[in-house]
């Protein structure tokens, strides 16, 4: 059974790991999302660390609950706002939109999320093999439900999470091919969908939050891990 992790690399585009029956088999490299996942081929389950369902009106619950579980880590987590603030042209008129349906505006770091967010709710949308995680999230699950306590870019951190993956059988090793050029945090956070996405695939996966809000498009607005 093969899986997909995808996680957005900046000006490299999207970086995935494939696992076979959970265990690493390759990585991917390419500058769209739509090309590395057509190049993965029949994988079952696709995850990717980026936000795509999307609310009409305040802020997601995923992202809320999502927080509240991460405690230390909970920065790492951006409010995402309503879909109708992602169709404005600049920041400053997705800052006003996101005051009018949040009451809070919107984040210059969020807001820079906005072409990579658009490109993959837009495979999201066209893929139901596609779901949403988020890192830190499956990280905090494969530690037993305990938020990492060192940073994804520090030291300790990556050996943390490194060691994290390779206890639940998915030993990252020494060359990865085409990820090579991908910095340590991408690649790990790449690893930690594709095991998010072989919980998936085996139906044991978790979410939040419980009770999943509805976007347009009628898809569940969830983060899985």
């Amino acid at each position: 059974m093969d899986v997909l992790g995808v996680d957005a690399c900046g000006k490299q585009g999207w970086a995935g790991i494939r696992l076979t029956d959970g265990v690493y088999a390759g990585s991917l490299v390419d500058v769209r999302l739509d090309a590395l996942i057509e190049r993965a081929g029949g994988v079952r389950v696709i995850a990717v660390d980026m936000p795509l369902g999307l609310v009409e009106k305040g802020w997601r619950a995923a992202d809320l609950a999502a927080r509240a579980l991460l405690q230390v880590r909970r920065g790492s987590v951006f409010l995402i706002a309503p879909r109708p603030a992602w169709q404005e042209p600049d920041y400053a008129a997705a800052a006003d939109r996101c005051q009018e349906l949040t009451g809070q505006r919107l984040s210059r770091q969020a807001w820079a999320l906005a072409p990579k967010l658009l490109e993959a709710r837009a495979c999201w949308l066209a893929d139901e093999r596609i779901h949403e995680v988020h890192p830190e999230v499956s990280f905090r699950a494969l530690a037993g439900g305990v938020p990492p306590a060192h940073a994804k870019k520090t030291w300790r951190g990556q050996n943390l999470r490194r060691c994290l993956l390779a206890e639940a059988g998915l030993v990252l090793p020494d060359e990865l091919g085409e990820a090579d050029r991908v910095p340590v945090d991408d690649v790990l956070d790449a690893a930690a969908a594709a095991w998010s996405a072989h919980r998936i695939a085996l139906g044991i996966s978790g979410r939040v939050p419980e009770v999943p809000e509805l976007d347009a498009a009628e898809r569940v607005v969830e983060i899985r891990y």
